[in-house]
Order: structure tokens, then C-alpha cells, then sequence
């Protein structure tokens, strides 16, 4: 989803990849297909592990990191626009603010 972008440089996304066991399931519910399982590089080829493949394209929902059985993915989920944005669907957007900064 590489038009989608709120700002650049700043998520909150982390992945440890030897912690992740290339379940998938952080590319599975991801709204933006931030993550992908790609093939680790052992020689097999078979064993496939998580990798951040569109950083920006983060809304730091935090759907990856409650789904990390191994807690490999992690992120703070609604800090800065992406708080805003969705508090302003939820609540209207008087009711919004984004960290205390109404500049979103």
C-alpha cells in the first residue's frame, strides 16, 4: 500500500527475527501488508520468517503485535496520526487530538 502514508520516519514497528517463527500470522492481519514472510537465508530455503517490508506504510494498529505468538512484532499502537485518525472515526473530529497536538 505504498500511496498510503501519514508520516514518513517515524513508526514505531520492531521486529526481532530471531524471536519469530514464521507463523504468518502478522501478515495476515495486517490492514496495510507491512509485513511479509520471506525465506531467512539458512540454506533450505524452506524456513520462512517475518520481515518489515513497508515501515511507512505502518498505522501502528498493533493488530501484528497482539497476534505475535512469540512477541517478535512489536509497536505502540496509536501514537501520533494514526491515534488521530482513528480517534476521528470513532468519536467525530472535535473529540480528536493527536498526542495533545491538534496538527494532524
Amino acid at each position: 500500500m505504498q500511496d498510503f502514508r501519514y508520516l514518513r520516519g517515524v513508526s514505531t514497528l520492531k521486529l526481532d527475527p530471531d524471536a519469530c517463527i514464521g507463523c504468518g500470522l502478522c501478515t495476515m492481519v495486517c490492514p496495510h501488508g507491512v509485513m511479509a514472510l520471506e525465506n531467512n537465508g539458512n540454506g533450505g530455503g524452506k524456513a520462512k520468517k517475518a520481515r518489515i517490508m513497508d515501515l511507512d506504510g505502518c498505522m501502528e494498529c498493533g493488530a501484528c503485535a497482539n497476534n505475535c505468538p512469540t512477541e517478535a512484532v512489536r509497536v505502540t499502537p496509536g501514537v501520533g496520526c494514526a491515534s488521530y485518525i482513528i480517534q476521528t472515526w470513532i468519536k467525530g473530529k472535535e473529540a480528536a487530538s493527536c498526542g495533545g497536538i491538534k496538527c494532524c
